[in-house]
């Protein structure tokens, strides 16, 4: 057992020498010392499977790597058990030198190459956002996977049958709204076959409608006392606590979506004017005020909570390497706060119709609901007047009085 004054570890075999380097740089990239220092004893792990096996860095390749994932699962471990896993562990050896470069695959497959041109004309013909072309290629693989015969892509084979009978078979399993973005995802697919010519026809008008009816449903916003729970659990004095706290304001009371609070950058906050910059949906820009709460608890999460860094993004992971919070590490604070405060989970969008609840309920017309949520469209705001219970009340009839022959 050799100890360093950092862990004990038992480094042998011709990877020894670097298992401490290794968590060192990790630790540099910002990783916790816990997480450092649980990478490291895969490579040392590494280090001795080499030496017992008898084999050289220099040797291990994609065969030797699964192998190694092989021992480690016949070894009882539960972690790093997969060559994905190990990815961080093989760039640093490769950066050194240590083990062979990782050869790209010879053969493409035909799916991925017409997907990546496909994903091209979203982003540049389209001008979708991320998100969305992240979801048409995912039903576009499904689809397209299908029309794989013997490896070979067979585009040939795409008919209204293909069309109407891959509709039909994920109608069983997916809900009227999840097909619904399985439909407009198809329907963008055959374009996109059409538009570059690997298809003679354009079939979109071919996939058939879900049905559903617009305004149908109720928007479910979250009640104040649930607000409350989940304000009140925020730990003030913590990196995590603050930030938590600023994004649930930010969702709560300006009704931002979890993208537009990913997006936010350091320059979007003008202190002094009391407003900040939103980057929405399609490239869209508004400006919105500040409320005093919303800015006090920004402003303690960027000079107590956020991390040191060069990025300009407001909320940054806590863990792990120096980078931005994702989308869906904002989308599941609400979630995380939720269960911490032992309440009904609590999803942004319910913060978001809050928002828009709050400002019916203060007498707001649906004109500044829909100002607020930043709809291109007053009148993808008219759900709300379902739950704008005063402006219902001015409207309805009084209930007809019933004889004496009914009251009997």
């Amino acid at each position: 057992m050799v100890m360093d004054g950092r862990y004990p570890v038992r480094p042998s075999g011709p990877l020894a020498g670097w298992v401490h380097p290794f968590r060192d740089e990790l630790i540099g990239r910002g990783f916790t010392a816990r997480t450092a220092q649980d990478n490291a004893y895969v490579l040392a792990h590494l280090s001795r499977w080499l030496q017992r096996e008898g084999l050289n860095p220099a040797s291990l390749g994609a065969r030797e790597i699964a192998a190694f994932t092989v021992a480690r699962r016949d070894g009882g471990y539960r972690r790093w058990r997969t060559q994905a896993s190990l990815r961080s562990m093989l760039v640093f050896l490769r950066g050194q030198g240590l083990v062979p470069a990782e050869h790209p695959r010879l053969r493409v497959d035909p799916v991925d190459a017409l997907l990546g041109r496909y994903q091209l004309w979203l982003r540049r013909e389209r001008r979708l956002a991320e998100q969305t072309v992240a979801l048409r290629l995912v039903w576009a693989r499904t689809f397209l996977s299908a029309q794989v015969v013997d490896t070979g892509l067979r585009l040939d084979r795409i008919d209204p049958g293909a069309v109407t009978g891959f509709v039909l078979l994920l109608s069983r399993q997916y809900s009227a709204g999840s097909m619904k973005t399985v439909t407009s995802g198809l329907r963008s697919l055959l374009r996109f076959l059409f538009a570059v010519g690997e298809v003679e026809r354009d079939l979109s008008a071919v996939v058939p409608s879900v049905a559903g009816w617009r305004l149908s449903g109720l928007p479910v916003g979250a009640d104040d006392d649930a607000v409350a729970a989940l304000l009140a659990c925020c730990d003030r004095f913590t990196p995590v606590g603050r930030r938590d706290l600023a994004v649930l304001l930010l969702m709560a009371r300006l009704g931002l979506r979890a993208v537009e609070i990913a997006r936010l950058r350091l320059e979007d906050v003008d202190w002094r004017g009391g407003e900040l910059v939103i980057r929405g949906k399609g490239g869209r820009v508004d400006r919105m005020p500040l409320p005093a709460d919303v800015g006090a608890a920004l402003a303690d999460y960027l000079r107590h909570g956020r991390r040191r860094s060069r990025l300009r993004d407001v909320f940054l992971r806590t863990v792990g390497p120096d980078a931005a919070m994702a989308r869906q590490s904002i989308v599941m604070v609400p979630r995380r706060v939720s269960q911490r405060a032992g309440i009904a989970i609590v999803g942004a969008h319910q913060l978001r119709h809050r928002a828009a609840c709050r400002v019916l309920a203060g007498g707001g017309s649906l004109a500044e609901v829909a100002e607020l949520l930043r709809h291109n469209d007053v009148a993808t705001a008219a759900i709300y007047a379902k739950v704008d219970l005063n402006a219902l009340a001015a409207v309805v009839r009084p209930w007809p009085a019933g004889s004496d022959d009914d009251a009997a």
